[in-house]
């Protein structure tokens, strides 16, 4: 179904369909595409693409359920702002498992719901192939560089 035939600009589950925090199902896909300007895939797909949040369900399915402190550690260089807001993002997004344990001091852990296992189970292969080939890319990025006189313009040269 499309967001045209809701008429309310929300695209709504077909029947069938995972319910919040389920993966979907192979039933009928809702006619939304990612490549569209004004498609809420879109947005969502952004959001979701963010790196801070691919390596907090990247590390989240490699370790397990973790601290806050753990997941910073684990995903170096993130800050406690980002990591708080991407953690939000994540959970309101039904990824992301925050659970607040009855204890002195209280002890608050974060685990993957079913859908964001089943999301870092695609970006994970991401990772490790980004990891395999990250020699061959730095090398042909200092040959253009070279021959182009240095990084394109607006682009970071780490």
């Amino acid at each position: 179904m499309t967001i045209e035939e809701h008429g309310t600009g929300v695209a709504r589950p077909s029947p069938g369909q995972a319910g919040p925090g389920q993966p979907a199902d192979d039933g009928p896909a809702q006619e939304l595409d990612v490549f569209g300007q004004a498609c809420p895939s879109r947005g969502m797909f952004a959001e979701l693409a963010d790196k801070w949040s691919l390596l907090i369900l990247m590390s989240l399915a490699k370790v397990g359920e973790q601290r806050f402190s753990e997941l910073q550690r684990s995903v170096g260089g993130v800050s406690r702002k980002m990591l708080t807001q991407s953690l939000r993002t994540l959970e309101r997004h039904g990824l992301v498992r925050r659970t607040v344990y009855p204890q002195t001091p209280p002890r608050v852990a974060y685990d993957l719901l079913p859908l964001g296992r089943d999301l870092a189970g695609l970006v994970s292969p991401l990772g490790r192939w980004t990891e395999r080939n990250t020699p061959q890319m730095l090398a042909v990025r200092e040959e253009f560089d070279l021959a182009h006189d240095g990084p394109p313009a607006g682009v970071r040269g780490d």
